[in-house]
């Protein structure tokens, strides 16, 4: 019998802001020993200990909603703290206000990457309004059982807040880009970027709306119709191995 390794609770964030013609992304490259080797991605990571003490600068969104609305029993909040933290730490964008915030933002996000510096140190220093409200939670993509290493991801969509702008940080990540998706995926039609599976999946997705507004109220409209949990299986048909998700054909365990 194989163990099955958990799932580590994970946000990422998708940053839009309006392009000429359809809406454009900020992605990030990381280097090739991460564990995403050297794929574009959005900017996430694990939710981590501090992420459960800031609970109280959580604004716009109660820890009752925050479960609610991420279908999970306890600690929906972390998961929104994680992705304004890991954003932050990535991009160099905070999703947070503060009447008492006077500190170089930048050797802050240094710190935090270095682990000189503690995001509950950072939130209750500042008394800093953590913005989940602007965060729209739109996915979740969970690693499949038999990898080793396995991720439970939450997808939110966020906008780029006026006058910030994102530069990503130069020891996890080697490479930023703001790009359509349209364009990303035409990138990785013709090999000259790495995509993963779930990334191409919301890629493809997010194609469809062609203005930041229509992209807004798709992410907006997520939640009140049901995020499913995607975890990718794959399965031989025809004499080749396919990746297939729920509610697609062959899906292990999907009712005919």
């Amino acid at each position: 019998m194989i163990d099955i390794v958990p799932a580590q609770p994970s946000s990422t964030v998708v940053v839009a802001r309006a392009g000429e013609s359809e809406p454009e992304l900020f992605m990030v490259r990381r280097h090739a020993e991460s564990s995403f080797g050297t794929a574009y991605a959005f900017p996430g990571g694990v939710v981590d200990d501090d992420d459960a003490a800031v609970h109280e600068f959580c604004s716009g969104l109660g820890s009752r909603h925050a479960n609610a609305r991420l279908g999970v029993k306890a600690n929906g909040l972390d998961l929104y703290s994680a992705a304004i933290r890991e954003l932050f730490e990535e991009s160099g964008i905070l999703l947070a206000a503060s009447d008492y915030l006077d500190e170089d933002l930048g050797a802050v996000r240094d710190a935090l990457n270095d682990g000189t510096e503690s995001w509950a140190n950072f939130v209750t220093r500042n008394q800093l309004d953590l913005q989940c409200d602007k965060l729209h939670y739109f996915g979740h993509w969970v690693t499949p059982p038999t990898l080793p290493r396995r991720y439970s991801t939450r997808f939110f969509l966020a906008t780029l807040p006026h006058g910030q702008t994102a530069v990503h940080c130069g020891g996890e990540l080697t490479d930023s880009r703001w790009t359509s998706a349209h364009d990303m995926l035409e990138a990785g039609r013709a090999g000259d970027v790495e995509l993963h599976f779930p990334t191409i999946k919301t890629l493809e997705s997010i194609a469809r709306h062609k203005s930041l507004e229509a992209l807004l109220e798709w992410a907006r409209s997520c939640v009140e119709w049901g995020v499913t949990s995607m975890v990718p299986k794959i399965i031989e048909r025809d004499g080749e191995q396919v990746i297939v998700l729920p509610g697609e054909k062959d899906y292990p365990g999907a009712k005919s």
